[in-house]
């Protein structure tokens, strides 16, 4: 199955995680850096394209303003990644320049994918420079972006940039080697396939204890839901490993990869499903459910059972069963105000060319 679901990749994003970059001293790690380079430039040389999202800004920032441990304090935050920034792109730029390849710095907010024009022209943008040869290098806007805007981590950063593009496979690499059950304990083992990230899965994935770091394996799965949700596999594998990437993209059994979703979801879709914080949550009952699940129906005003939030018209809402459990989201067409009103009659609150079961 791993080689199969790998076969014909042409379009791939990695993601980079702080601790695979930077050393004890939470500097960048030369020697580190300069073999994932070169990586990237033979994949590249070979003719796959291939896009970077980096972590190691605000590790690198750290060590450069003296933080022994990842401030709490927002400015502080702010300023160890605007200093740390440089000093990463400055890193990777002399690198792949000794391959002949050029990059670019691309740092995104969370509105620049969200509003549907800059959305389509961060892809635009993403896409040109990888027709030009170029590696483009993401990172979250961290010296500007604040909390209730964020991502919350690059994990997922990496996951939308995926579906952005799309891509066609994601790779994350980080400090441990794949998603493993009973890890750190005896007898732990490492789970090569993931078919469906199910509550068990989710259990036995954890939080960082890193320094310098955000997420964990857990923010690496919530990644995962995002990517296999698109029609895209993901690979977890440890960015240490000898020649990882010519390696997971031959096929071989190295870390966790979980398998997509057979239907892959169309662009303006997944511009619904996964870039946007949700203005309100819709409840609908068990029949409207099964409509918009098992036959594919748009969303009634009958079958709205609650109304919360304070949206307009055109917002993107959850939508939710009466247990409270979320299962798609889509775009109203009426603002709440309407909804809740109780006028509308046989008119879609919700139409299904506007509606993702995620």
């Amino acid at each position: 199955m791993r080689r199969e679901l790998l076969q014909g990749v042409s379009r791939l994003v990695v993601k980079l995680g702080t601790g695979v970059l930077t050393n004890s001293r939470k500097q960048p790690d030369q020697g580190r850096m300069e073999q994932l380079v070169a990586q990237v430039a033979a994949r590249q040389k070979a003719g796959q394209e291939v896009v970077l999202v980096s972590s190691g800004a605000v590790g690198a920032g750290m060590g450069a303003l003296g933080f022994e441990r990842r401030p709490t304090d927002l400015a502080e935050l702010q300023a160890c990644a605007a200093v740390g920034q440089s000093r990463l792109m400055g890193a990777y730029d002399a690198l792949f320049s000794r391959f002949g390849l050029p990059v670019a710095q691309v740092l995104l907010t969370h509105d620049d994918l969200a509003h549907h024009e800059r959305h389509l022209n961060a892809r635009h943008t993403l896409v040109t420079l990888l027709r030009r040869g170029v590696v483009p290098i993401i990172n979250e806007n961290d010296a500007v972006s604040v909390t209730e805007l964020k991502f919350g981590d690059n994990d997922r950063l990496s996951a939308l940039v995926a579906c952005l593009l799309p891509a066609d496979l994601l790779v994350i690499l980080t400090t441990v080697g794949g998603v493993f059950e009973r890890y750190g304990q005896p007898g732990q083992r490492l789970l090569s396939t993931i078919a469906r990230i199910d509550p068990a899965v989710e259990q036995m994935a954890g939080d960082t204890a890193s320094a310098t770091a955000v997420g964990g394996m857990a923010s690496k799965l919530q990644a995962a839901k995002i990517v296999v949700r698109a029609g895209i596999p993901l690979v977890i594998a440890g960015g240490a490993e000898p020649e990882v990437l010519t390696r997971v993209l031959a096929g071989e059994e190295l870390g966790t990869i979980v398998v997509p979703q057979p239907n892959k979801l169309r662009g303006r879709k997944r511009w619904i499903a996964f870039f946007h914080h949700p203005h309100g949550t819709l409840f609908v009952d068990d029949g409207a459910r099964r409509a918009l699940r098992e036959q594919g129906r748009s969303l009634l005003p009958p079958g709205v059972a609650r109304c919360e939030g304070a949206f307009a018209a055109g917002d993107v809402v959850s939508i939710c069963d009466l247990d409270g459990t979320e299962f798609a989201r889509g775009q109203s067409a009426f603002d709440a105000a309407a909804i809740r009103g109780g006028a509308l009659r046989r008119t879609e609150v919700v139409h299904r060319d506007n509606l993702v079961i995620l």
